[in-house]
């Protein structure tokens, strides 16, 4: 995802350890889907007019699906589709599948929206989709006011064991509100794997054998999680910016914390470079001390609505391109004046509020894996990341929802290396989001099926944003023409993006 998309039962816990074994507030019957109706084919998509908001160049349908692939034939959910058709059929290789990441973030307008060089537009009718549970897909719903969707996918960040035991009342709280929503029905099936399917009866609604994909962050995990389950359906896959082969778990979260550190010296450097201007510190050093004086002092007395939470979150996400780098600066230097930031994201366009992000984003990632139930291992990793990650990792490590969630419905894909080698990795060296650690093991993990192109910069996402232009023709000569890296191989670092 190439911004920032942050998206956890009543229980009065203490301090102390506490063990807190889930419920199963909703029930499904355990097991492998049945892979009986797994070719069948949908009837073909009915292209029309796309939802208000949605880009003219863009034509749209909806997909019908089962809800539960163990049970073709019971009750179905919709999944909307948009497709940005080539101008030049005669050139078309076929279809390309996008998805920006997340979870939860709707797929729908990101044909337009990601600019795409035209030889790779020129090869392929550009797919996009909201995935199950998303804006015009079936959507779901947890009754999140405002102030709860923020906390569910940012909880406060805790100054010790006290804090993340008052959390953990407020974590079950949330996970209660998704258990009996009147969409409740949905969470157990909001997973990476059924979207994966879901993904396949696109292609096969669409007519083609197979399909090209290109997903971003979180959208690795979907697209390594396609090539499992459906190893010969995939022509040319592009995975951008990789979490881990166990996908958007609870390591995964905590693994953000050493991505900041590694991540901040960049940030650092620009700022200490401008000290003129925004009067942060004037070398590296003096910056990293401004972020944990401004931390301390933000925790203690908000500026402008801004407390030390929103400060860490804020920080993280504007760290992920270096465009960014003088809005952070600025908002900075804003805060520690008393002055109003400047805008960090929008005020939005005044419309009522809808907790679908937070509400899909935890029905993903507390569906696709089990996280700890007790409070005391939060605390324990709490008290341990503090001190690794002084900088952010107290807050990725603290409780959240997923705690609280029952186990999920099936078991979880096992990311393999069997079927055609079709993968292309890209990753940057310094990425906060999707560290390289864990995208080394999503290499490891698809072996032979694929090649992964290292680039020598920071930010979250590779292609198409920064200057590296060896990294940017590695993905566009594979989508347009095949060419891949015969080896895994390192684009080094270009003059940085301006």
């Amino acid at each position: 995802m190439r911004k920032s998309w942050l998206a956890a039962l009543a229980l009065t816990v203490g301090a102390a350890a506490v063990s807190v074994t889930a419920g199963a507030p909703w029930t499904a019957t355990a097991g492998t889907p049945s892979r009986a109706r797994a070719d069948t084919a949908p009837p073909p998509l009915r292209w029309g007019a796309c939802p208000s908001g949605a880009a003219a160049a863009l034509s749209c349908a909806k997909l019908t699906v089962p809800l539960d692939y163990r049970h073709p034939d019971g009750r179905t959910i919709t999944v909307e589709v948009s497709r940005l058709a080539s101008r030049h059929p005669a050139a078309k290789r076929g279809v390309l599948l996008l998805n920006p990441g997340g979870p939860g973030l709707p797929g729908l307008p990101v044909p337009a929206l990601l600019k795409l060089p035209e030889k790779v537009r020129d090869r392929y009718d550009v797919i996009g989709f909201d995935p199950r549970g998303v804006g015009h897909s079936t959507p779901v719903t947890c009754n999140f006011t405002p102030a709860e969707g923020g906390v569910a996918s940012n909880p406060p960040t805790p100054g010790g064991a006290a804090d993340v035991a008052e959390q953990a009342t407020v974590a079950k709280r949330l996970a209660t509100r998704c258990a009996t929503s009147r969409t409740a029905y949905l969470l157990p099936h909001l997973t990476t794997a059924n979207t994966a399917r879901d993904m396949d009866r696109i292609r096969a609604a669409l007519g083609v054998p197979k399909i090209s994909y290109y997903g971003e962050s979180y959208g690795t995990y979907l697209g390594a999680v396609y090539a499992t389950l459906f190893p010969h359906r995939g022509d040319r896959i592009v995975l951008d910016s990789s979490l881990p082969p166990e996908g958007y778990d609870v390591d995964a979260l905590r693994a953000q914390a050493a991505g900041f550190e590694t991540r901040f010296p960049d940030f650092a450097a620009f700022a200490a470079a401008a000290s003129r201007t925004y009067h942060l510190g004037s070398t590296p050093a003096a910056v990293r001390a401004t972020y944990f004086r401004l931390a301390a002092r933000l925790d203690h007395k908000p500026v402008q609505g801004y407390d030390g939470t929103a400060f860490r979150a804020v920080t993280s996400g504007l760290l992920r391109t270096d465009a960014d780098r003088a809005r952070l600066a600025a908002t900075w230097h804003a805060l520690d004046t008393d002055r109003p930031p400047p805008d960090s994201g929008g005020a939005g366009d005044g419309g009522a509020y809808s907790d679908n992000y937070p509400a899909a984003y935890l029905g993903v990632i507390c569906g696709d894996s089990r996280w700890p139930t007790s409070v005391a291992t939060y605390q324990r990793h709490v008290a341990v990341d503090r001190v690794r990650y002084p900088m952010y990792g107290a807050f990725t490590a603290n409780i959240r929802p997923c705690a609280f969630w029952p186990d999920p419905v099936e078991p979880q894909v096992r990311i393999a290396d069997r079927g055609p080698s079709d993968v292309l990795m890209v990753q940057n060296l310094r990425d906060p989001a999707t560290p390289l650690p864990g995208a080394l093991r999503t290499r490891r993990a698809l072996g032979g099926r694929a090649r992964l192109v290292t680039v020598g910069q920071g930010g979250h996402v590779a292609y198409l944003t920064g200057t590296n232009a060896c990294g940017n023709h590695a993905v566009t000569a594979y989508l347009v023409s095949g060419e891949r890296p015969a080896h895994d191989t390192f684009c080094p670092a270009e003059p940085t993006a301006r």
